[in-house]
C-alpha cells in the first residue's frame, strides 16, 4: 500500500461521522473514548497527558486554526518526520490508557478495546493482534504497536495496517 493510500485509510478513521473533514472534537474523542473504554476518569493522570498531547497534536495539524482538517491539509501534513514528532507520542498516551495493568503491552483484550475506540473496524481487532504478536505469546509491546503504525502511514507497509483495513479503497474519501 502506498503512503496516499495509507493517508486516505487513516483519515477516514479519524474522520468519525464520514463527512470528508476532520473536526477538533472528533480528534479530540480519541482521548475521550479510549479512557471511556478502559473505564479512565477525565482526571486521571494518564487521560489528562493523553489529552495534552492530542491538543498539541491538533494544534501542529490544524495551521490554519479553522477547526477544520480537509484530507488535503492532513496529506500535506503527514509523514515521518509529523509522525515521529507529533503522532508517536499521542499513539503511545492512548496505548498507555488501554494498558490497564500497567505492563507496556497490550494483550487482546485492551488492543481490541483501544482500536475499537479508535474507530477501527473490530471485526479485524483479533486479525491485527496476530499479526503484530510475530512471538505469540499473547502481548503486544508499545514500541512494536508505534512502529507497525508509523510503517503504515509512511506507506512502508504494515501487517497491522493491512489486517485493520478491508474496506476497499473506492470507498474512501478522495
Amino acid at each position: 500500500m502506498n503512503q496516499e493510500a495509507a493517508q486516505k485509510l487513516v483519515f477516514a478513521m479519524l474522520d468519525a461521522d464520514g463527512d470528508g473533514i476532520v473536526s477538533r472534537d472528533e480528534y479530540m474523542a480519541r482521548t475521550r473514548n479510549v479512557a471511556r473504554a478502559m473505564g479512565l476518569k477525565e482526571d486521571d493522570q494518564l487521560v489528562v497527558a493523553a489529552r495534552t498531547l492530542g491538543e498539541s497534536a491538533w494544534a501542529s495539524m490544524d495551521a490554519d486554526g479553522d477547526g477544520k482538517l480537509t484530507f488535503d491539509q492532513y496529506a500535506a501534513w503527514a509523514g515521518a518526520e509529523a509522525f515521529d514528532t507529533v503522532c508517536a507520542p499521542v499513539l503511545g498516551a492512548l496505548f498507555d490508557l488501554a494498558d490497564t495493568d500497567h505492563d507496556g503491552a497490550l494483550d487482546l483484550s485492551e488492543f481490541t478495546a483501544l482500536r475499537t475506540a479508535l474507530n477501527n473496524p473490530a471485526a479485524n481487532a483479533e486479525t491485527a493482534f496476530t499479526a503484530l504478536d510475530t512471538n505469540g505469546d499473547g502481548r503486544i509491546g508499545r514500541d512494536d504497536y508505534i512502529a507497525s503504525i508509523r510503517a503504515h502511514v509512511t506507506g512502508e507497509g504494515s501487517p497491522m495496517g493491512r489486517a485493520l483495513y478491508s474496506r476497499p479503497l473506492s470507498d474512501l474519501p478522495a
